[in-house]
């Protein structure tokens, strides 16, 4: 008689009870770390309260006591800080009026420029813009680069030469102002006229540091297409707005004023108001809307904007004078 083969139970067969067991340990775990990061503690939630209620409401961070001043609440229960005491310990900011010889200094640029570029300036491809705060050397994009490049044509080199020359003899701030037209440009290395324009101005600087001029005195800034120089509904307009403006200025504050605004976009006297004045800049400037749609800042009291083809036929612009370059 064969035996009866005995059936082996399946040691395996349970083994889900196990993983479960984990699982839900895991989860009692998780659960208990989520209730326990979720616990406030209310003292060091007051006293960071406190501490940002004094410094955002005013000295010993009491949001509802004035010192000798008033003290408002807003809805937020937030003190604001009004009036107070002055400190008479801090120094009163003086205006130094400026030098002479820096005016001199700029007279001299302007000059060297209009000799150096004469026969560009006949060709209308360079313009020299001069007065006792700063210079601009005006050059047509068309002269420099390729349609929609920012590397300027090796063609260009001697012009730079020429600039820089000039420019190493002094130790004036300089800004390379770049400007483009309004026609759309997106591609991978210029996504728009704004990123077009101050790669134009930055490689005019590299070209000037290459040339000796020292890189602490330079700066680059980009306008794009928002402050044209002519209507850009021509293609003559559109070359003239596609243009380089290399600006010499007088002293930093000057350099950080004009380039704010754009050297043929502000007047003398604005940037002389801002410079003296000891009111905002707001309070000294207004813009003023031309017919052919552009912007130019100006005095509050000046009866009429200043226009920047005017002022080349104005005394501030100064002349062409003869002379060959070297």
């Amino acid at each position: 008689m064969p035996r009866r083969r005995v059936e082996e139970t399946d040691l395996h067969s349970q083994r889900w009870v196990v993983s479960y067991a984990d699982f839900i340990t895991l989860l009692f775990a998780f659960f208990v770390v989520m209730y326990a990061i979720s616990s406030v503690n209310e003292e060091k939630y007051k006293q960071v309260a406190e501490s940002l209620s004094g410094v955002f409401s005013g000295p010993e961070g009491d949001a509802e006591r004035p010192i000798d001043g008033e003290t408002e609440t807003d809805p937020a229960g937030i003190g604001v800080y009004r009036g107070g005491e002055a400190d008479s310990n801090v120094p009163t900011v003086t205006i130094v009026p400026p030098r002479p010889e820096n005016s001199a200094v700029l007279n001299d640029i302007g000059e060297q420029m209009n000799v150096q570029f004469k026969k560009l300036i006949s060709n209308g491809h360079v313009a020299v813009q001069s007065n006792n705060l700063w210079v601009a050397l005006e050059l047509g994009a068309n002269l420099l680069y390729p349609e929609g490049g920012a590397l300027p044509a090796i063609t260009s080199d001697p012009v730079f030469e020429r600039i820089a020359r000039i420019l190493k003899q002094y130790d004036n701030p300089i800004h390379v102002e770049g400007y483009t037209d309004n026609q759309f440009i997106s591609t991978d290395q210029f996504p728009s006229n704004w990123e077009l324009s101050a790669a134009r101005a930055a490689g005019i600087v590299r070209i000037l540091e290459m040339n000796g001029v020292p890189p602490q005195r330079m700066a680059a800034v980009g306008f794009g297409e928002y402050q044209p120089k002519s209507d850009n509904g021509s293609e003559v307009g559109r070359m003239v707005n596609r243009r380089i403006v290399i600006v010499v200025t007088r002293d930093r504050k000057t350099q950080r004023v004009v380039s704010a605004f754009g050297s043929e976009q502000v007047s003398e006297d604005a940037v002389s108001g801002i410079l003296t004045e000891t009111s905002l800049p707001e309070s000294v400037i207004e813009s003023v809307e031309k017919e052919d749609g552009s912007i130019v800042f100006q005095r509050k009291d000046q009866t009429q904007p200043v226009d920047v083809n005017t002022l080349r036929n104005a005394e501030n612009f100064m002349p062409l004078t003869e002379g060959t370059p070297e």
